[in-house]
């Protein structure tokens, strides 16, 4: 038996308002709402017509196949995230307020944006290898920020890292991880105060002891 229609969740009504036209954007809405509840591979274009309440021919006639609806959805979260963290890197600081600023908006991201945070980050098997390589990009940005953060609070003697690349990856990591538990087991914490929790624990994780 196939669900009911159903528009996307609540996180999501007010995103991408971009895309043109509205049906365009009804169905990249609606895959995002389907991948993040059932999975990629367990997504058929017919839920996600259902859930944007069109014809399932409508959604050949705005994108050739669900796997470019992914590829759309994890450039545009990639892309969103990664502008943030960017504007927020231009306000000089020391090291350590620049890393609670990248672990803050990292981390808050994907509590704020859960929905699209679920599919950008456990949902990549289902890109082509041509799209996985343009959001590997993008990736591997997030890791050089990082990084070269780390590197400037090593430099200076602020932060004790034996390993900038491992801590790196834990940083991101904790981010990621928000997408999958927020919301279920924290409502009573913002998303702000998720990225400022997590700023703290990496501050404490990393700043040299006097």
């Amino acid at each position: 038996m196939s669900r009911s229609p159903r528009m996307p969740a609540s996180d999501t009504r007010a995103l991408w308002a971009d895309v043109e036209p509205p049906a365009a954007r009804r169905l990249l809405l609606a895959a995002l709402d389907a991948f993040s509840e059932h999975g990629y591979f367990a997504t058929t274009t017919r839920d996600i017509s259902q859930r944007a309440e069109l014809s399932p021919a409508a959604v050949y006639v705005h994108y050739p196949s669900k796997a470019e609806m992914l590829a759309e959805i994890c450039r545009r979260g990639h892309a969103e995230v990664l502008e943030e963290i960017e504007v927020a890197l231009q306000v000089p600081g020391t090291p350590t307020e620049r890393v609670r600023r990248f672990v803050q908006v990292f981390s808050s991201f994907h509590a704020r944006r859960q929905t699209v945070g679920r599919v950008i980050q456990y949902e990549l098997r289902g890109l082509t290898s041509d799209a996985f390589r343009a959001v590997a990009d993008l990736r591997a940005r997030f890791e050089h920020l990082i990084r070269a953060e780390l590197r400037a609070g090593v430099e200076t003697g602020e932060f004790d890292v034996s390993d900038i690349d491992a801590i790196g990856v834990t940083v991101l990591s904790l981010g990621i991880d928000v997408a999958r538990w927020y919301g279920s087991a924290s409502e009573r914490l913002t998303p702000e105060q998720v990225g400022d929790l997590h700023a703290d624990l990496v501050t404490r994780m990393i700043v040299a002891s006097n």
